[in-house]
């Protein structure tokens, strides 16, 4: 592979100032529902905080990415791409992390710009590796609310529906007339959206073939293991965080209420799930652990920091290193 990065008309630095402004809404916003619940009354559950659980959940939330990007190895591999160093790879992983705030994380397919722009990989060829990550990782998710909910009325309800989601999501991909029937179909659509579609359309079967290539049973098996076992940390990391304000909650309802959460905040379209995943941990851990006001909210700000915008971060900081190394990085965003 080419180490001389072809040019492209995507700026990179306009869709990080976006990141950024969805990120001083975000800190609004938390500042609102502070003021909203009570500074006083959240503030003094930090007190006697064991801050250590928070360094923890940290901890787990990076093993999440470890283990994550074991599964981008394994479908660059899949796709053969090859030649690409391990760590120079695991920053371009990382740096997807960029836009993780984008709704249902579709935005990491900014991984896949950033390969382009330092190896020359053409964006199609390696972006339908963020929807077989999805998808794994919606089996993953599910798995965990169906452990957790077996102590819950109504918690098989969300795995039933979730279940549904995937099944009809692997039907789609596997099957090459539904899916052509659907390209087609937006191609019909009269007006701009069916230009476009007419346009990418060879591009969208390109990606589908690969996709599928992706996700057959046999090559769903380790990547939904790697999913289980990595968001499982996260649902740790909220369960040790409860710890932290001396709330005595069951592992299960803590896996339960972080995976519910995440699922509804990746299916509504709102940059990384804001508000709606937000205010589901809260109120799941308020109405089925038992878990006071003020400690839900305290917690749940917690476990997104060190989830969410913990993730932001680390992308910035390999996206830093990356752009040091290749220097087109930072000239496409000028």
């Amino acid at each position: 592979m080419t180490q001389n990065a072809p040019t492209t008309d995507i700026n990179l630095e306009r869709m990080v100032r976006r990141v950024l402004a969805v990120m001083m809404f975000a800190i609004l916003l938390y500042g609102a529902f502070l003021v909203y619940t009570g500074l006083a009354d959240v503030g003094s559950r930090f007190v006697n905080y064991r801050w250590w659980t928070f360094c923890a959940a940290c901890g787990l939330a990076a093993l999440n990415y470890l283990l994550r990007f074991v599964k981008w190895e394994i479908y660059l591999g899949i796709l053969g791409i090859r030649g690409i160093p391990k760590v120079e790879s695991l920053l371009t992983f990382l740096s997807g992390f960029v836009l993780t705030v984008s709704p249902g994380k579709v935005g990491e397919v900014f991984k896949s710009l950033v390969l382009y722009r330092t190896r020359g990989v053409p964006v199609e060829r390696t972006a339908p590796i963020v929807v077989a990550e999805r998808v794994t990782d919606l089996i993953g998710i599910i798995a965990m609310i169906t452990v957790g909910s077996l102590g819950f009325k109504g918690g098989l309800g969300w795995a039933a529906a979730g279940s549904a989601l995937v099944f009809g999501l692997l039907v789609f991909v596997a099957s090459p007339r539904l899916s052509g029937w659907a390209v087609r179909l937006v191609g019909n659509v009269p007006g701009p959206i069916g230009r476009v579609g007419t346009r990418i359309a060879p591009r969208l079967v390109t990606a589908l073939d690969q996709l599928r290539e992706m996700t057959t049973p046999s090559r769903l098996v380790v990547p939904t293991l790697l999913s289980m076992a990595s968001w499982s940390l996260e649902g740790v990391g909220l369960w040790l965080i409860l710890k932290g304000f001396a709330q005595d909650t069951t592992l299960s309802l803590s896996s339960f209420s972080y995976a519910t959460a995440t699922l509804a905040g990746a299916i509504v379209p709102l940059p990384g799930g804001l508000g709606v995943t937000d205010k589901l941990i809260e109120q799941q851990l308020t109405h089925l652990g038992g878990v006071p006001l003020a400690v839900a909210f305290s917690a749940m700000v917690l476990i997104r920091f060190a989830t969410l915008w913990f993730a932001v971060l680390v992308g910035f900081g390999a996206l830093g290193l990356l752009r040091r190394r290749y220097p087109s990085l930072a000239a496409a965003s000028e």
